[in-house]
C-alpha cells in the first residue's frame, strides 16, 4: 500500500509563491511517476504536473506551464510542487497522485493512489 500525505497549502496574496510537498510510504513508492491534480468547487478535477522516477520526463497544465515546478527528491520519497506568480484562479484544493507505471500521464484515472488534498487559497 502507498500512502501519500500532502502539506505546504495555505492562504497567499497574488504574485506569491507556495511550495507544496507530498511525503509517499512505502518502500518502492519512490520508483512510481508521480503528478499533481487540483480541483476547484463545483469544477471537475483537472490535471497540472507529473513528473517521472528519475525526473526525466515532465508534464504541465498549459495554464501553470512557466510558473510552477515538480520535482521530486527520492531519497526523501518526496514529491513537490513549487508554485510561483500565484494568480486567484490557482485556488484549489490540490492533489498528490501516484501510478504503478513510470510514465507520465495527464488522466487523472490512470493513477493508482490519492492523497487527503491541501487548500491552496490566492488572494487577489
Amino acid at each position: 500500500q502507498v500512502q501519500l500525505v500532502e502539506s505546504g497549502g495555505g492562504l497567499v496574496q497574488a504574485g506569491g509563491s507556495l511550495r507544496l510537498s507530498c511525503a509517499a510510504s512505502g518502500r518502492t513508492s519512490s520508483s512510481y511517476a508521480m503528478g499533481w491534480f487540483r480541483q476547484a468547487p463545483g469544477n471537475e478535477r483537472e490535471f497540472v504536473a507529473a513528473i517521472t522516477y528519475n525526473g526525466g520526463r515532465l508534464m504541465y497544465a498549459t495554464s501553470v506551464k512557466g510558473r510552477f515546478t515538480i520535482s521530486r527528491d527520492n531519497a526523501k520519497n518526496t514529491v513537490y510542487l513549487q508554485m510561483n506568480n500565484l494568480k486567484p484562479g490557482d485556488t484549489a484544493v490540490y492533489y498528490c497522485a501516484a501510478r504503478g507505471l513510470n510514465i507520465v500521464t495527464m488522466e487523472g484515472p490512470r493513477y493508482d493512489y490519492w492523497g487527503q488534498g491541501t487548500q491552496v487559497t490566492v488572494s487577489s
